[in-house]
């Protein structure tokens, strides 16, 4: 007979890496059971990121069941499961078919740079090319990263799209709306929705009015027929249409960074969070009121916990590249197969010798918004090998967060005194004493670090009509923490800031939005980065170096 745990809550956790679906205890924020499955990405032309959204679609498929099946095996039942959440990749864009449930193309990822050319155009129509012409109404600079760039080069460039529009059949979305959409019935009868923190990442979306806004609709040229509703980070939108948990309210939607934020229970004004997936995302919480950034960084909505409740907001610093460079050091260059390894070279060494990466390999998000940056490794003796290579990669991580926390220190004017971290890089305690030592804080990491998948959980459970989760930070006894504190003196890590912040310096101005002459296309003209580094290291270290032996 399977045991009971009281009310129970799952979390799709769909991330540009991986997939994952987790259950936990509603009373305790214990994490019970969870099934995880890689992604693939496709690059079919340099700067070009995409998925396929089917894919994305039956790994959430796969990781449901699985989890179902393992928790069957603990003797739990999934019968407790009363309600799920959805935390997504935010920007990510699909365009599908809504009579046959198809999508029209691949996603395109947020890391995806083939819009530049879309935005210098845009840029154009613009008095001044004033990039933060739409600051005020969504809290974004116009860039190559938010959804709106991505949708336009969609309907400029796939005919099968521009087609489904002027037929009335094409739906669009962020992974959110895609997968909400799909699990509740898709071509029969599925809820086309997002959430306020998605729609906030689109450039189409009023933060104030919290509507789609006809304005910006109209400048980017898209057709308002085919946007979701929008809905708050805490309601019933629907209920699972098939599969071991048919029937089960979906009722929690928040984007992956703002999802983090609600897990690590930054409901006050002023707490912060920072988040190491793929890149890095370090968001503060500013209340009701929205808080527009001098320094480069964004604002954001926060999360909206329910229909009734109001909107809260965040400053948000976004860092392209954080645990892509070490899938990067192991794809690429080869020198670890794990990052498990690439933890182990740089603590070998403890050093980078002199060393530094800057990894603008979609060029710098905040505080530059620079898309001409191309990343470098710079200070090369021959003397340097791998080690020192993996140690830069982590401190460059390190140094990212460093600028962004900077920037967030003044925008609010009270410096943070510690800093609270999740994401799967925080698993590596070499990269958290770095960051600690580089912010000259402590760093603060909660024991459990599935706190996306947990905010997305906390939304679900908490909503109204399920109500079995209570947003009380001391009602969650499963989470207890570890603290990093600062082991080397400010004046070294000072220094090693203020040679980083020359080596970003030297990152930018690699690249013009020329490119090939072939449209939107990639902007990269030159030889690709990696070959580049391949060439240069060994000639300076040697070909062992790089195979591993």
């Amino acid at each position: 007979m399977a045991a009971s745990l009281g009310p129970l809550v799952g979390a799709i956790d769909q991330g540009t890496s991986s997939t994952r679906f987790l259950v936990f205890n509603a009373e305790t924020a214990e994490l019970l059971s969870h099934h995880q499955v890689e992604l693939k990405q496709e690059f079919p032309r340099e700067g070009w990121v995409e998925q396929d959204p089917m894919e994305i679609l039956n790994s959430v498929y796969e990781c449901v069941e699985k989890t179902c099946e393992k928790m069957n095996e603990l003797n739990i039942n999934i019968g407790n499961i009363r309600a799920i959440g959805v935390t997504n990749q935010r920007e990510t864009t699909v365009v599908w078919d809504k009579t046959t449930g198809e999508p029209l193309y691949n996603a395109i990822v947020w890391l995806d740079l083939r819009t530049q050319s879309t935005v210098e155009r845009l840029l154009k129509r613009i008095p001044g090319k004033n990039k933060t012409f739409s600051k005020f109404k969504t809290g974004l600079p116009l860039s190559t990263y938010f959804s709106a760039v991505k949708l336009r080069w969609l309907l400029d460039n796939v005919e099968e799209i521009k087609k489904a529009v002027e037929d009335g059949r094409a739906l669009f979305g962020t992974i959110d709306s895609w997968l909400i959409w799909s699990l509740t019935g898709g071509k029969n009868g599925g809820i086309h929705c997002t959430d306020v923190t998605n729609a906030s990442r689109t450039m189409l979306f009023n933060i104030h009015s919290l509507e789609w806004d006809p304005d910006l609709c109209k400048f980017f040229d898209i057709p308002m027929e085919i946007l979701p509703t929008v809905r708050s980070s805490s309601e019933i939108y629907g209920v699972m249409d098939s599969g071991a948990l048919t029937g089960v309210p979906i009722s929690g939607c928040l984007g992956d960074q703002h999802a983090a934020l609600v897990g690590q229970m930054c409901f006050k004004d002023g707490q912060a969070k920072n988040t190491y997936g793929t890149g890095c995302f370090l968001l503060c919480n500013t209340g009701q009121k929205s808080v527009f950034s001098e320094h480069g960084l964004i604002t954001t909505i926060a999360y909206k916990m329910g229909r009734d409740n109001p909107a809260f907001y965040a400053l948000e610093g976004s860092v392209a590249i954080a645990g892509a460079v070490v899938r990067w050091l192991r794809d690429n260059l080869g020198i670890a197969k794990t990052a498990e390894e690439v933890e182990k070279l740089a603590e070998d060494v403890g050093t980078s010798y002199g060393c530094y990466f800057v990894p603008a390999f979609s060029g710098l998000y905040a505080p530059y918004w620079e898309p001409s940056a191309r990343g470098i490794i710079c200070g090369l003796t021959q003397f340097t090998n791998k080690n020192h290579i993996a140690f830069a990669a982590l401190e460059a991580v390190c140094f990212q967060t460093r600028e962004i926390l900077d920037a967030m220190n003044k925008d609010c004017g009270i410096p943070l005194n510690q800093l609270q971290v999740d994401g799967g890089m925080t698993n590596n305690k070499i990269l958290m004493q770095l960051q600690s030592d580089i912010l000259c804080i402590p760093v603060v990491k909660p024991s459990m670090t599935e706190t996306t998948a947990l905010g997305a959980a906390m939304a679900a459970g908490a909503a109204k009509g399920i109500e079995v989760w209570s947003l009380d930070p001391g009602d969650l006894t499963a989470v207890t923490c570890e603290r990093f504190e600062p082991q080397i003196n400010p004046e070294e890590s000072e220094y090693r800031y203020a040679r980083w912040k020359k080596a970003v310096m030297k990152s930018m101005g690699w690249e013009s939005s020329g490119g090939p002459a072939n449209g939107d296309s990639s902007i990269f003209s030159s030889l690709p980065f990696s070959i580049f580094v391949m060439g240069s290291m060994l000639m300076l270290i040697g070909a062992k170096y790089l195979s591993g032996n």
